[in-house]
C-alpha cells in the first residue's frame, strides 16, 4: 500500500492502485476517522489525480476499520480555533475547513468517475458528507448513519440541505431536526445508500473490482460487481423510517415550525426509536433546529453548487455565534450535557436566524463552483 509521500499526513490517510482501481483508506481509527483539514485535502488532491488519470477506471474511498467509516468532522479542534480567536470573522480555520471540505463534497456529487464508499459502522456527519453524494454507495449490517448536529449547535450540513429535503415524504426534515440514526434498510429507503453487502466482504469487493474487465461503461462493470456481491433482502434489518413512515409524516406535518417541533417533543408512544428522537430535538439547540427549517426552504429552487455556498455562509456564522463551541463543549470535551444555549428558546431563534445568511465578506471561497 502506498502511503502519501509527505509523513505528516501518511498515518491518516493511505492510496493504493489495484489494477484498475484506485483505493483512498481513511486511517485514524482512534477517532474514528474523523475529518482534519490535511485528510480532507488529500482525499481531494486523490480523486482530483485519479479523475485525470487514463489507468484509472473506477475509485474506492474506504476506511481501514469496521466500527466506523468516518464519524465526522474533527470539531474539537474547530472549536479551539474559534476560542483562540473569539473576533474573528470570519475564522480562518472554519473557512478554509468548511470552504474545502465542501468542494470536496462537491466534487465527490460531480465526479466523472464511478466512486465507491463503503458506509459501514458509523457514518456521521462529515462521513455522510462523502458517502451521499457518491455514484455507488454501499452500506452493510454494521451501517449507523446520523447528521445529529442538533446536539452541538450547529446543522446538517455538507450537502445535507440538498438530500434531506429529497428524501421520501417529510422524513428528511425528521432526520434533520432530531439527528435519528439510520441504519442500511433505512439508508436503502431514505436514498442514502444504493448496495447492501456483507461488512466481512469488504476486501473481497476491492478485490472482484480490481480483477474486473474494463471495458464498456465503467459504471456498469462496477454496478454488475456490487450485485453480484449483494446480500438478499430478507438480510436487511427492519427500517425505522419506512416502519414509522405515517408517524413521521404526521409528526411533522405543521407549517410553522413550531408546530412541528411541539409535535415530536410531545410524542408519547411506545417506538423506542422515535422516543430517543424526541428527546434529542428537545434537549437540541433552538438555533439549529430554526437553520434546518430555513435551510430546507432556502434550498428548494437552488442547485447543488448555490447550496453549498448558502451552507458554507452559515456554517461560518455559526463559528460566530455561540451555540456551536458550546455545544462541542458540553457534549465532546467537558462532557456534561448541559450545553447552555443561546438563544434559549425557539421563538428567539427564529427572530434572529437571518443573521446565519449574512455572508461575511465579499468574496466567496466556492464562487466557482458550477
Amino acid at each position: 500500500m502506498r502511503e502519501s509521500a509527505n509523513l505528516d499526513y501518511a498515518p491518516a490517510v493511505l492510496l493504493e492502485t489495484r489494477g484498475a482501481v484506485g483505493i483512498i483508506t481513511l486511517n485514524s481509527p482512534a477517532n474514528l476517522h474523523a475529518l482534519t483539514l490535511n485528510i480532507i485535502r488529500m482525499i481531494y488532491q486523490a480523486l482530483r489525480d485519479w479523475a485525470e488519470d487514463d489507468g484509472i477506471a473506477c475509485v474506492v474511498l474506504q476506511s481501514n476499520t469496521d466500527k466506523a467509516f468516518c464519524a465526522g468532522g474533527d470539531v474539537r479542534t474547530l472549536r479551539n480555533a474559534i476560542l483562540a480567536e473569539p473576533s474573528a470573522m470570519p475564522n480562518q480555520l472554519a473557512q478554509s475547513f468548511f470552504s474545502e471540505e465542501y468542494r470536496l463534497d462537491y466534487l465527490i456529487h460531480t465526479y466523472p468517475k464511478p466512486l465507491v464508499v463503503w458506509g459501514g459502522g458509523i457514518v456521521m456527519g462529515g462521513g455522510l458528507g462523502l458517502l451521499a453524494g457518491a455514484s455507488h454507495r454501499v452500506v452493510t449490517p454494521t451501517t449507523r448513519i446520523a447528521m445529529p448536529e442538533i446536539t452541538i449547535g450547529l446543522f446538517p450540513d455538507v450537502g445535507g440541505s440538498w438530500f434531506l429535503p429529497r428524501m421520501p415524504g417529510r422524513s428528511g426534515l425528521f432526520l434533520g431536526l432530531t439527528g435519528a440514526a439510520l441504519n442500511a434498510h433505512d439508508a436503502l429507503f431514505t436514498g442514502l445508500g444504493d448496495y447492501f453487502l456483507p461488512q466481512e466482504q469488504r476486501e473481497a469487493t476491492i478485490a472482484a473490482l480490481a480483477a474486473a474487465e474494463w471495458q464498456g461503461d465503467a459504471s456498469g462493470v462496477v454496478d454488475r460487481v456490487l450485485r453480484s456481491l449483494s446480500l438478499a433482502t430478507d438480510a436487511l434489518p427492519v427500517s425505522e423510517v419506512r416502519q414509522n413512515w405515517d408517524t413521521i409524516n404526521t409528526l411533522t406535518a405543521g407549517r410553522e415550525l413550531g408546530e412541528v417541533v411541539a409535535a415530536i417533543t410531545a410524542y408519547q408512544g411506545d417506538v423506542v426509536w422515535l422516543q430517543r428522537a424526541a428527546a434529542s430535538l428537545a434537549k437540541g439547540a433552538p438555533s439549529s433546529a430554526a437553520l434546518v427549517w430555513e435551510l430546507q426552504k432556502r434550498s428548494r429552487h437552488l442547485s447543488l453548487a448555490d447550496v453549498f455556498r448558502m451552507e458554507l455562509v452559515v456554517a461560518l456564522q455559526c463559528c460566530a455565534h455561540p451555540d456551536f463551541p458550546e455545544g462541542v463543549r458540553a457534549l465532546l470535551v467537558d462532557k456534561d450535557n448541559a450545553p447552555q444555549w443561546s438563544p434559549r428558546t425557539l421563538d428567539e431563534a427564529l427572530a434572529v436566524v437571518d443573521e446565519f445568511f449574512q455572508a461575511p465578506g465579499p468574496q466567496h471561497p466556492l464562487a466557482d463552483l458550477n
